[in-house]
C-alpha cells in the first residue's frame, strides 16, 4: 500500500487533482491515528474534535500547491505539520478570545514512556520549536514526528533519511532544548 500512495501522490504532484479521490481512502485512517494522538494532550472541551482536525489539514493539504510530494512518509510528515499549525491556530485564536485564559496543555515526554510529565503551553511550545528550527532544523523536525506525529524512531528516521541512531540522539537533545527553553518561558 505504500507503493500506491507514493504513486498517487507523483500523480497529485503532476497535476492530477482527480488522485485525491483514490488517495484519500488509503491514508484517512492513519491521518485520523495521527489526529487523535494529537487530540489525547488536549483538555476536555477542545473546540476540534479529530474528525475536525483531520478535515482542518485534509483542506490545508488540498490548498498546497507549493508541496512536492516525494513518498508516503513525506505526505505524513507534511500532514503532522498542518494538525500542528491547525492546533497552534486554534490555540491563539483561543488565547485571544480569553485574554489570557487557560492554556491548550499537551505533554512534552509521551505519557507511555515517562513517569511525572511536563505539561507546557501548546503556542509556547510552537514558539521554541520555531526558535530550535533556527539553529538545528532537522531536530525540529524530529520533534514535530515523534511528538505531534507520534511517528516511531525507525518511520521519523525513514521520514527524514537518517539512520534510527540519529533520530535517537537528536530526539533527546532536542527535548532536553526545549525543556529548558520552556523553564524560562
Amino acid at each position: 500500500m505504500a507503493g500506491q500512495i507514493t504513486e498517487l501522490l507523483l500523480q497529485w504532484k503532476a497535476g492530477d487533482r482527480h488522485t485525491l479521490d483514490r488517495l484519500m481512502p488509503l491514508v484517512e485512517a492513519e491521518l485520523k491515528r495521527l489526529a487523535h494522538h494529537y487530540m489525547v494532550g488536549e483538555r476536555a472541551g477542545h473546540p476540534l474534535q479529530t474528525t475536525a482536525l483531520v478535515n482542518e489539514a485534509y483542506l490545508r493539504l488540498v490548498n498546497s500547491s507549493r508541496v512536492q510530494w516525494r513518498d508516503r512518509a513525506h505526505f505524513f510528515g507534511v500532514s503532522a505539520q498542518l494538525m500542528r499549525r491547525v492546533l497552534v491556530d486554534t490555540a491563539r485564536a483561543s488565547h485571544k478570545l480569553k485574554r489570557g485564559g487557560q492554556a491548550i496543555v499537551v505533554s512534552l515526554d509521551e505519557a507511555r514512556d515517562q513517569a511525572g510529565q511536563q505539561n507546557i503551553d501548546l503556542v509556547l511550545l510552537d514558539h521554541a520549536l520555531h526558535k530550535l528550527a533556527e539553529f538545528d532544523e532537522r531536530k525540529c523536525r524530529v520533534v514535530e514526528l515523534r511528538f505531534f506525529a507520534g511517528l516511531t524512531i525507525e518511520e521519523t528516521a525513514e521520514a527524514l533519511g537518517v539512520s534510527a541512531i540519529t533520530v535517537m540522539r537528536d530526539w533527546d537533545l532536542a527535548r532536553t532544548w526545549l525543556l529548558r527553553e520552556l523553564a524560562g518561558e
